[in-house]
């Protein structure tokens, strides 16, 4: 085989990987429950208040992290209490849940649902909808660049590793920008 037909071959089994990895991170975050443990962290967390990751997944992993992170950042940004933030994400959550998983692999409509988590979020906490929605988009997109961060330095590294070439990253990168790989 050819170096150029092994290269391409690792690129694409390194989009597949990612997009795969990336994939199954976000499925398994958006079945997840909250666990309403207030903590003084402040940074922001994968799904920012999206209604997503807050808590224990079925089989474990950093779930709780990310919630407590969630309602702290949203506290932060909202000027209110974090244990106010968490009990109203878990009652969101609790509200919402689904009777049953989605068929054949779809998801709820994010712009519904992030409608709704906002206009719960002001009712539960006393603030405005408009500042709620603000909030909960410049979470997003901080979390967004910071995951764009990662993936950048990731893909840097196999560069200077020699896993990838220069090409292959950049090809990496616009195929996530792109959503044709990674969920978006």
């Amino acid at each position: 085989m050819s170096r150029t037909k092994k290269m391409t071959l690792a690129l694409s089994a390194t989009a597949l990987a990612l997009g795969a990895g990336i994939g199954v991170a976000g499925m398994a975050s958006a079945t997840s429950t909250p666990t309403p443990n207030p903590s003084a962290s402040s940074s922001a967390s994968a799904d920012a208040g999206t209604g997503h990751g807050g808590g224990m997944g079925k089989h474990g992993g950093r779930g709780g992290e990310r919630g407590v992170a969630q309602a702290s950042a949203l506290a932060a940004k909202l000027g209110v209490e974090e244990a106010k933030v968490t009990e109203a994400l878990q009652a969101f959550r609790e509200a919402n849940k689904p009777a049953t998983p989605p068929t054949d692999g779809t998801k709820p409509d994010a712009a519904t649902r992030d409608a709704a988590l906002a206009k719960s979020l002001a009712a539960s906490l006393g603030v405005e909808e408009s500042k709620v929605t603000t909030a909960l988009a410049e979470l997003r997109t901080e979390k967004q660049a910071e995951k764009a961060a990662a993936l950048k330095t990731r893909l840097d590294q196999a560069v200077t590793d020699g896993k990838l070439t220069q090409a292959e990253a950049d090809a990496v990168t616009k195929a996530v920008e792109n959503g044709v790989v990674g969920g978006h």
